[in-house]
């Protein structure tokens, strides 16, 4: 098995930009959220929980599912420090094995990026959710700057929601939210949000 680069950025991983640029996400997802204190959320590829433990407040439970251990330790210790007590870590990587996990809402915050085969993640996070559960996507756009043999280059709008609605989804709403500096492998780009209705 190939060595993941996550586990050895984790102990590095929350550097300045990452925070500020955590701060923009949650900011635009917190609105989201409204009305979901009985909700379960799973943060997919959640990393050390930049985003996701800024929004346990406004829901009933969080897991936080990464393929990175290290990643997760962290994730952890901040759940420790900040007494935050409706949140948990599973380490999984839904790509090679689903798990029996069901949830009301999944967010995956600059992950998909990461995943070669978008349709089938998108397939396994239908899968999870519950009747009537919201899909989260943030991710960047389409961006013909940036060439990486192991990261998609951002996506079209038109492509992803083809993608989602094939998968099953519906009520597919795409905006883009932020334009930033240098915040996508060096390169200036924008980032999208998107929410889908199982």
């Amino acid at each position: 098995m190939e060595l993941n680069v996550f586990e050895e950025m984790a102990k590095r991983y929350d550097t300045e930009e990452r925070i500020e640029l955590a701060k923009v996400i949650v900011k635009e997802v917190r609105p989201e959220l409204q009305n979901s204190k009985s909700k379960s959320l799973i943060d997919y590829g959640s990393g050390t929980g930049l985003i996701s433990l800024e929004l346990s407040d406004l829901v009933g439970s969080i897991l936080m599912v990464d393929s990175s251990q290290k990643m997760l330790e962290v994730a952890k210790a901040k759940i420790a420090h900040k007494g935050i007590t409706n949140s948990n870590v599973l380490y999984s990587d839904f790509t090679q094995e689903t798990q029996d996990l069901k949830a009301d809402i999944v967010l995956m915050s600059l992950v998909l990026l990461h995943i070669p085969d978008t349709k089938k993640i998108l397939q396994e996070l239908f899968n999870i959710l519950n009747h009537g559960g919201k899909l989260m996507i943030i991710d960047f756009d389409k961006n013909v700057q940036i060439n990486h043999p192991k990261v998609h280059n951002g996506f079209l709008h038109e492509e992803l929601e083809k993608q989602l609605s094939e998968v099953g989804f519906n009520s597919i709403k795409f905006k883009t939210f932020y334009h930033g500096t240098r915040i996508f492998m060096n390169q200036d780009a924008s980032m999208f949000i998107s929410s889908s209705i199982k």
